[in-house]
């Protein structure tokens, strides 16, 4: 679990701080790294071949991947502080997170949409249980300990059985069998990667608070109740009002501002007067156009 200590909830990772749980210690954004993208390919939103897909794939490589006698393991992101110290005791609300069987399939189901076999996957997992089958959640990745009774590669002190690692283990196999990641969303697969669509609108809401939008793309603000949109383009010199529009699918209210013949570097400053409360927001928002 990551937990930040600002409270935009899309902090610019460049300069903002998160706070590591399970004592993983205070670190920059930038610097704190997981597999969770992988999930992008796996659901069939990202090809797996995207060059920040591949780029990323290298970084958690470098940072959380371990040589195991049974084959490849990751970490869950730098900084873990959930798994048993160096010395092999338990985890007491302080630690070293371990590998864990379940990522190891993550990346076996990563390798499968790249059209790659992923058999030497499961077969890691397979050799990461004990001598009953049952699959732990982490195993030690250290150096073996006689004392603690680890050894390299076997299972810690963790849960075991740990539902979600045979889950992962069964998914993968399963996936192997039909050729195709057995949880990959078709309409998503067909839209993002077989046929891609490039968007012409940049979403912004208020929990996601985007920063920056690109020059000719339309910024469309989307609320969940009706509001007036009070702009400027001038730093507030003069100010514009945009009435929201009412989407009757989803329930929500927005508005669109095209950037197509606004000029680069242009900042679009805004704020929201509430039409069922009638009450102006006490905060104000602005969006580069780059």
């Amino acid at each position: 679990m990551l937990t930040g200590n600002a409270p935009d909830p899309h902090a610019d990772p460049n300069t903002a701080m998160i706070q590591v749980a399970n004592g993983g210690g205070l670190h920059p954004a930038r610097n704190v790294v997981g597999g969770d993208f992988l999930h992008l390919v796996r659901y069939g939103i990202r090809h797996p071949n995207d060059p920040i897909v591949c780029d990323s794939i290298e970084v958690i490589d470098r940072v959380l991947k371990q040589d195991l006698p049974q084959g490849p393991g990751w970490r869950r992101y730098n900084h873990d502080g959930y798994g048993q110290k160096d010395d092999g005791s338990a985890f007491d609300g302080t630690g070293v997170g371990r590998c864990w069987p379940i990522l190891t399939g993550e990346r076996g189901h990563y390798e499968l949409a790249a059209g790659r076999d992923p058999k030497p996957f499961i077969k890691t997992i397979e050799d990461f249980s004990n001598k009953g089958g049952m699959i732990t959640e982490q195993v030690w990745d250290g150096e073996d300990l006689s004392d603690a009774r680890l050894k390299r590669g076997c299972p810690t002190g963790a849960a075991m059985p740990l539902c979600w690692s045979h889950a992962e283990y069964v998914s993968l196999v399963r996936s192997r069998h039909d050729g195709v990641c057995f949880d990959r969303v078709e309409p998503a697969y067909q839209r993002y990667v077989v046929n891609p669509v490039q968007s012409r609108y940049e979403i912004w809401t208020v929990r996601h608070s985007l920063r920056r939008v690109p020059r000719g793309k339309i910024l469309r603000i989307i609320l969940a109740v009706e509001a007036t949109i009070v702009w400027s383009t001038d730093n507030w010199a003069r100010t514009n009002k945009a009435e929201t529009i009412h989407q009757d699918g989803l329930n929500l209210w927005f508005a669109d501002f095209p950037t197509a013949d606004l000029p680069d570097g242009f900042v679009f400053a805004f704020t929201f007067f509430w039409k069922r409360d009638q009450r102006w927001e006490d905060r104000r928002w602005q969006v580069d156009v780059s």
